[in-house]
């Protein structure tokens, strides 16, 4: 299964300063395969080592940090070649049941700066906060994976085509039949399947929703088993009420994350640190509030009032127990959880964008649903999980505020408009993955 990350590992492969690569993700994403597979397609051969549940191998770097001795001493744990500066890639899988091992980065940048190491692991983000840690802060260098994005769903389900004539189509020009069709079915589906490595391998070689829905039963089950096994003993109860608040939360018609919501008399002062482990832990992104939208928006954002959604959308929709006939087929009583699920949609498509991303409001008046910065512009998303596009906050957004660029996203085909001094871009919800490339034309 082809990812984009690919691309940046062989950019940090060819760095002239490389520094030891942090992989980082929620569990499940394809850290583990995309490592494997770049090691066996860019390097002649590859060291793996898993710390998950492995004293000895920990043990290696208790003793001390000295570089040379750990690899000769990894050398013995090798079958076959040996770990070799510039043709081995060394990965380090799990490496947060290890924290010397973590530390020991900073003295392989600073030792050994040839040999490519990638260190990964399913709750590294979770990890790195530890207070107790010695983190090998300025040694390392980050990359965090995702789930599957809508364009490397489409890729992986064999319609790469399309992704490639899209990319080199004019942007003003409307979409043609010939796509705009197969790629609302390939949107539909991705609403139901989501973009976990397991499921859409499970629909590639199947196209069975059961068995897909089975995959994510065993997705679901694992992030609760890892509450108890990874996260502080008196914060699970309270991780596990949020994450099973957030589909109704979003449901709501101020999906506002509300901690009463919770539990009854839930205090954000109480539950605070359950929701922080789940973002570090990569399982859902917080969209904060910015009522003054001023660049840099991260300095104007409200930390008291945000939203909360979870990092894939087909988890989700599986969470929710929104029935795959329901998005395939539409239904009036599913109106209101179908913006849920397009919103949820949108914000993964940003974060895999490296779109920094709010919401804006005044008031109870007024909302639009996404402000994102980009090569310093502030862009206003509104979006619609069909084909209307009137929104009258989006409007009351731009008269006051004036951004150079608007989107309105949705099942629309591709269009323009000219508000005063702000371009409107209508965006069809399946060519999301496009954006940066309208702004930067």
């Amino acid at each position: 299964m082809d990812r984009l990350v690919m691309n940046d590992l062989v950019k940090w492969k060819n760095k002239s300063n490389r520094k030891p690569l942090m992989l980082l993700g929620v569990r499940q994403c394809g850290k583990t395969y995309i490592a494997k597979q770049f090691g066996k397609e860019y390097f002649e051969n590859v060291a793996y080592f898993n710390f998950e549940g492995n004293k000895a191998l920990s043990s290696l770097f208790d003793y001390n940090l000295d570089v040379n001795r750990i690899i000769s001493e990894l050398n013995s744990f090798v079958a076959g070649e040996r770990i070799v500066p510039g043709k081995t890639l060394l990965i380090f899988d799990e490496i947060q049941s290890s924290p010397n091992a973590i530390t020991s980065l900073k003295y392989f940048c600073e030792d050994m700066p040839q040999l490519h190491i990638i260190a990964a692991g399913s709750l590294l983000g979770v990890s790195l906060n530890r207070e107790e840690l010695s983190f090998p802060v300025g040694k390392v260098e980050r990359i965090t994976m995702y789930p599957l994005s809508f364009k490397e769903f489409v890729i992986a389900n064999g319609d790469g085509d399309y992704i490639n004539a899209l990319d080199s189509m004019d942007n003003k020009r409307e979409i043609p039949e010939l796509y705009t069709e197969p790629l609302r079915k390939h949107l539909l589906n991705y609403y139901i399947i989501g973009g976990m490595p397991a499921a859409v391998d499970a629909w590639i070689n199947t196209h069975s929703y059961e068995e897909v829905e089975s995959i994510q039963s065993n997705i679901i089950e694992d992030y609760e088993n890892d509450f108890a096994k990874y996260a502080p003993i008196n914060e699970v109860p309270k991780i596990r009420q949020i994450w099973h608040s957030i589909p109704e939360q979003l449901a709501k018609d101020n999906n506002k994350f509300v901690f009463s919501h919770v539990k009854k008399g839930g205090r954000a002062r109480e539950l605070e640190d359950a929701l922080e482990w789940l973002i570090d832990a990569g399982l859902v992104y917080k969209l904060k509030l910015v009522e003054e939208p001023e660049l840099p928006l991260s300095y104007m954002a409200d930390d008291s009032s945000f939203k909360v959604f979870m990092s894939d959308v087909g988890l989700l929709r599986y969470r929710s127990n929104v029935y795959y006939k329901t998005i395939l087929e539409g239904d009036d009583r599913y109106i209101r959880f179908k913006g849920a699920i397009a919103e949820n949609y949108v914000l993964t498509e940003l974060v895999n964008n490296g779109m920094p991303s709010y919401y804006w409001r005044s008031g109870n008046q007024a909302e639009v649903d996404f402000i994102s910065e980009y090569n310093g512009y502030m862009i206003p998303i509104e979006v619609k999980s069909a084909e209307n596009t009137r929104a009258k906050s989006f409007a009351s957004f731009i008269a006051k505020y004036k951004p150079r660029f608007g989107f309105k996203v949705s099942l629309k085909n591709v269009g323009d408009n000219q508000v005063k001094d702000t371009l409107v871009y209508n965006l069809p919800l399946y060519m999301l993955w496009k954006i940066k490339k309208y702004i930067s034309n």
